[in-house]
């Protein structure tokens, strides 16, 4: 006899690009879809092994000559802020937070579209239409929330919208999904402050992890995430401490991705969708 089966993951390559982050080297990911009644197990269980979700996709670098891009998470009980992170605290204390279910604004594609502009005007996500934009926030079959950071105006009764972040709820953590901020706000360091704000929230809430998405050493783009104590990256399949961001590097030998059906037999999937074998 046999078991009924539950719908196996499957799991593709995208086309080669050039990299996003380091010049001269070739990009390519493995992923995966996310949907059904077991999304949140299977985001769970991957995020745990260096996949990121964008929408309804998780995916993993998978470069052929190039492990560069580790996914990062911070050890919620072994972080100690730093005295710049003190008064980045302190400078952002008068901002208020505010949860909610993942739901696109105008305010929030406003304040996106003027962060992209001044940042990232060169970059892939620099002409989103506001559809595209409420795609990214509204299309998740996980547990997600888009927390708000605004700015309070007594005197008018109003709050004005100054940073937000799409954050997704795990078993173990929280994972910033995406965020974005004033960006004539530059000096009071909002992307660090999030960041800070979301290791109070996990801690409050009894989760060890905060995960940042991917740091790649020898990309100025990434740099920020090593300025955060209790740092981890994942590389050769296991979390790795990374105590000392300037001191580490890359093995050459291993500096490579195993072929993929390598890959693709070494994750682990939850129980709920591992496929039982015949009896």
């Amino acid at each position: 006899m046999r078991h009924s089966l539950p719908l196996a993951t499957q799991f593709y390559v995208t086309a080669s690009q050039p990299c996003p982050y380091l010049d001269g080297k070739i990009e390519r990911k493995l992923f995966a879809g996310l949907q059904g009644d077991h999304a949140n197990a299977l985001n769970n269980a991957l995020s745990k092994q260096g996949f990121r979700r964008s929408q309804n996709v998780l995916y993993r670098p998978s470069c052929t000559d190039c492990s560069a891009c580790m996914s990062a998470r911070i050890r919620v009980a072994d972080f100690k802020p730093t005295k710049s992170q003190k008064r980045v605290l302190r400078k952002n204390a008068h901002l208020l937070r505010d949860a909610s279910a993942p739901w696109a604004t105008e305010h929030q594609y406003e304040l996106f579209s003027r962060y992209l502009k001044t940042r990232h005007a060169d970059g892939g996500m620099a002409d989103m239409d506001m559809f595209e934009f409420a795609a990214m926030i509204e299309e998740t079959p996980v547990r997600s929330r888009v927390i708000e950071y605004s700015t309070a105006h007594t005197l008018y009764e109003r709050t004005e919208l100054t940073a937000v972040c799409l954050t997704d709820l795990m078993d173990d953590g929280l994972s910033l999904v995406y965020s974005f901020f004033d960006p004539d706000l530059q000096k009071n360091s909002l992307g660090t402050y999030m960041i800070l704000d979301h290791i109070q929230i996990a801690k409050d809430a009894g989760l060890p992890y905060v995960y940042l998405g991917y740091w790649v050493p020898g990309s100025p783009k990434m740099g920020y995430k090593a300025n955060f104590t209790g740092l981890e990256v994942f590389t050769m399949g296991k979390w790795v401490p990374l105590d000392k961001p300037e001191d580490f590097k890359l093995d050459a030998e291993n500096n490579k991705s195993a072929p993929i059906p390598e890959q693709v037999a070494a994750i682990r999937l939850p129980d709920v969708l591992r496929v039982d074998k015949p009896v």
